[in-house]
């Protein structure tokens, strides 16, 4: 486990911005001799016309405010290349069963959390694995573990000194202290009637959750709960945190179509806008206004309605993205509506279970096993490189760039052998995938699709 550390901790700066950073500008104009002044650059003239601003509304659209031209083509380019470098390692995970949930904590420590209702953390270099115990609700009557429910979310805070999950009863709210990983408070007090399927943090003080009861709470953390660096202990050695009640809590709207599958599937909070976004079983992206409460802005329907089942938002191109069983949608809420034509994602029918943004990368995490990248720009998966072989003639188009991940493990049980003929193999649903753009490297992990069977997957890209 990292050490701890004292005294406050600086806000980290955007992963490839620091890299960026390394190298000075390009420099200013030589200064010229004689009478002539240096010649200004000039400036460019104003465009007025439709067609311009039709082309500087496109996605991903050149000249945004924190990319300048040369750095914003180096960062791009540096993500579109990437992926198809990227080579696997298997990490052993052991018996536990499907990682639902991750994040990196620092360049060689990844946190997860699995269906069997297991936090840990793994040594991306080592392969070591160190379990972290779960918070447990207050009272004599608390609620353990259920089965088949586990841990579906993990989120840092935005300056990495909280992380919130799920506590040992899967309706609750957990937050420990980083990089200590001590607890700090659990929100099991008038919060969530049934599990805890996504988590958002809207700033480094309050966290939001959503539930599979149809409910979105906001909950505040107060700054001196986490005690600086002292973790504090009872009489029989056992970890003393807070319980807290949520500051807010809100109902999905119920649907014509499908009342009782409002589920919360997935979160995502728009820093630039202030809003959360919110993702329902029943087929629907909800938006609220976050500020001391949440206030609704609006309830509209997917173009694809079944299995959305992850959410990201992208702040440079102010987009949603929202996966479902076939495809991933694009929402553009400054039109007010979907612009962007849904691609297409389909591996085996098993659909879409993790997504991410970067740049104008959507990395796609399949059912199958399988990784995708999507060039939002272009609007096409980014595709297998030409051979380099004289003989080669390129034909009409590319394979689209796919990275399958390793078997894994698979328990081989009653049920495996029963209900599934002994099948050797079955491909790992990516269930979650984060990147640690600092070192370049891509952690992905999940395990077999079928609710019933038992196994694990985990490997690092690099």
């Amino acid at each position: 486990m990292a050490p701890r550390q004292t005294g406050s901790r600086k806000r980290k700066a955007p992963a490839l911005d620091a890299a960026a950073a390394g190298s000075s500008s390009l420099g200013s104009a030589a200064d010229r001799e004689g009478p002539l002044p240096p010649k200004k650059p000039k400036r460019p003239a104003a465009r007025h016309s439709l067609l311009h601003y039709l082309k500087g509304r496109e996605v991903g659209a050149r000249g945004r405010a924190g990319l300048p031209g040369f750095e914003g083509e180096l960062r791009g380019y540096a993500v579109q290349k990437l992926p198809e470098l990227l080579r696997e390692r298997e990490l052993a995970l052991g018996t536990l069963n499907k990682v639902f949930a991750s994040q990196w904590l620092n360049a060689r420590q990844v946190v997860c959390g699995t269906k069997c209702n297991t936090l840990f953390v793994v040594d991306v270099q080592s392969g070591q694995i160190t379990r972290i115990p779960l918070m447990r609700d207050r009272g004599p009557g608390s609620a353990r573990a259920q089965p088949n429910c586990g841990i579906h979310a993990i989120q840092l805070n935005p300056s990495k000194t909280l992380l919130a999950t799920g506590g040992e009863n899967p309706n609750s709210l957990a937050v420990y202290q980083l990089p200590t990983l001590d607890p700090v408070c659990l929100g099991d007090r008038h919060g969530h009637k049934d599990w805890i399927f996504a988590i958002a943090w809207m700033s480094d003080t309050v966290a939001v959750s959503g539930s599979r009861d149809g409910t979105v709470a906001l909950w505040r953390t107060d700054p001196d709960m986490s005690h600086g660096s002292i973790a504090w202990h009872n009489d029989a050695g056992l970890p003393v945190y807070a319980h807290i009640r949520p500051s807010d809590v809100e109902t999905i709207p119920r649907a014509s179509t499908n009342p009782s599958n409002r589920k919360v599937r997935a979160l995502a909070f728009s820093g630039r806008n202030q809003e959360l976004g919110a993702v329902s079983l029943d087929g629907y992206f909800h938006l609220w206004k976050a500020g001391s409460n949440l206030s609704r802005l609006l309830s509209i329907r997917l173009p694809c309605c079944r299995e959305n089942v992850c959410l990201t938002y992208c702040d440079e191109l102010a987009l949603y993205a929202v996966g479902s069983q076939s495809h991933v949608s694009f929402l553009d809420l400054r039109q007010g509506h979907q612009n962007i034509q849904p691609l297409c994602s389909r591996e085996g029918g098993t659909g879409v279970r993790s997504l991410s943004f970067y740049q104008h990368i959507v990395t796609v995490g399949t059912g199958h096993g399988s990784l995708l990248f999507y060039d939002i720009r272009a609007q096409k998966f980014l595709e297998e490189r030409a051979s380099a072989s004289p003989h080669f003639s390129p034909g009409p188009a590319r394979r689209k760039l796919k990275l399958t991940c390793g078997r894994g493990w698979l328990n081989h049980d009653d049920l495996w052998v029963n209900y599934f003929g002994g099948i050797g193999e079955f491909p790992n649903a990516l269930y979650t995938h984060c990147y640690n753009w600092p070192e370049m490297k891509l952690f992905a992990a999940g395990g077999p699709l079928p609710s019933g069977l038992h196994g694990n997957y985990a490997g690092l890209w690099s």
